[in-house]
């Protein structure tokens, strides 16, 4: 826990209405299954509101109510109350989720001006990267003496993919605004992905640093956007997206670091960037409702010799598009029951234990509208992510004014640095020749 953050409690909550005995046993998918278990966390900032009536300087009041609208909101997400047994059941036994209270004697904007990515980790329940702790879902509450608060909170990525945690979140802050309606999800993944042996379990654990990683914030602003949309647009790609410009830029810059360090080594860097299912049709019904880790992480590769440098930044946002849409309904419904997905992935594994993969890892959130989550007390005013550990991780997110970029990128400090420069450099678009 960082310096000055006084832990006041800490209490397990639980659902407010006990599962029913026929719902106490859920099946992991096999894509769950292949996540190692590590934590997602995530961070809301509240300013102090005095007006019409919305205080939040009570600190037993916000905490209380808080905590009922947990506890009713785990009825319906009643798996996040339960724990995992041997990588393929949930044991949805309502054993609760961690809930802790704090304090810090600071203000609140000071905290959130310049955001540093080790002193956030203090308003979570945890250090992200913690294996060892079995509750599914943890949350702290931190009251800042000077008024406002930070919700934070951590999920286990074995249980819930992005998706998933902001329709807990959002029906968690619906029901604390004493709003009962709100949208219903089915547990059943594993319907449509079924668990597979003991093998896939954690295949993604190889993404997980051995090394420190720091993390820092990135703003690509509608001008940079524009100069990156500019620079990527070719014959092979036509309107490209700030998604993916953003992404080929950072993998860009990542695998030059790499080069530099060893010109002469052969390698192979992969760009690897998760895509949500829910939007696909697949018989018999959508995926649209379903929770748990409905996605999947295609990947786009680059090699370099001794010879060659890194290709092109046109290239590279190309080869992300066609990465990410090769993932298509048929491509979906091959690996339900089928290999094709699974075969994807294991075929990187030669490249891993010889030690000759790089890459880099990209998830965005830019389609949820994580600055709207309201408990009752207003909007929050900073929203943000901190810990990851895997290696050259990237969470995009819409920026607050919504047309831009904020990338939050946890490697290490070569790779800062070389994004420092870069992103600088985007603001002189008279100048901007990224494969210079």
């Amino acid at each position: 826990m960082g310096a000055g953050v006084q832990v006041i409690s800490r209490e397990i909550i639980k659902p407010s209405s006990e599962t029913p005995h026929h719902l106490r046993k859920l099946k992991l998918s096999y894509l769950d299954q292949l996540l190692p278990s590590f934590y997602v966390p995530l961070l809301f900032f509240y300013q102090a509101d005095e007006l019409r009536g919305r205080t939040t300087s009570n600190p037993v009041q916000i905490s209380q109510k808080l905590k009922q609208s947990l506890s009713n909101t785990l009825t319906s997400f009643y798996p996040l109350a339960g724990r995992i047994e041997d990588h393929f059941v949930v044991d949805c036994c309502d054993a609760g989720v961690e809930f802790v209270e704090a304090r810090l004697n600071a203000e609140l904007m000071d905290a959130i001006q310049e955001p540093d990515m080790e002193d956030m980790k203090q308003y979570l329940p945890l250090d992200p990267t913690t294996e060892d702790v079995t509750a599914l879902v943890l949350v702290q509450i931190t009251f800042f003496d000077s008024g406002g608060f930070a919700v934070g909170l951590c999920f286990s990525h074995k249980i819930a993919d992005f998706t998933s945690i902001m329709a807990f979140i959002n029906a968690w802050a619906a029901t604390c605004r004493g709003e009962a309606e709100f949208s219903r999800f089915s547990f059943d993944l594993a319907r449509y992905f079924p668990s597979r042996d003991s093998r896939v379990s954690d295949f993604w654990r190889f993404l997980q640093s051995e090394e420190k990683q720091a993390m820092k914030r990135f703003m690509f602003d509608k001008e940079k956007l524009a100069a990156l949309k500019q620079e990527a647009t070719s014959s092979s790609l036509k309107n490209p997206t700030r998604v993916e410009v953003v992404s080929a830029f950072i993998w860009k810059h990542f695998m030059e670091v790499a080069k530099s360090k060893n010109p002469k080594a052969e390698k192979t860097f992969a760009a690897f960037h998760a895509v949500n299912l829910r939007a696909r049709k697949i018989p018999p019904q959508l995926l649209e409702n379903v929770s748990g880790n409905c996605f999947m992480v295609p990947f786009a590769i680059s090699k370099t010799t001794e010879r060659r440098v890194v290709e092109k930044f046109h290239h590279l946002a190309s080869k992300l598009r066609s990465a990410i849409r090769n993932i298509n309904e048929e491509y979906i419904e091959k690996s339900q029951t089928g290999n094709s997905y699974l075969n994807d992935l294991f075929s990187l594994s030669p490249l891993v234990s010889k030690g000759e993969l790089e890459w880099c890892v990209f998830s965005s959130w830019c389609g949820f509208p994580v600055d709207k989550v309201d408990y009752g007390w207003g909007r929050p005013i900073r929203v943000c992510t901190s810990g990851w550990p895997l290696k050259n991780f990237t969470v995009l997110m819409n920026s607050r004014c919504g047309d831009g970029i904020e990338a939050w990128v946890s490697t290490n400090k070569d790779n800062i640095e070389m994004l420092e420069t870069q992103i600088n450099l985007l603001s002189d678009t008279a100048a901007l020749d990224i494969d210079s």
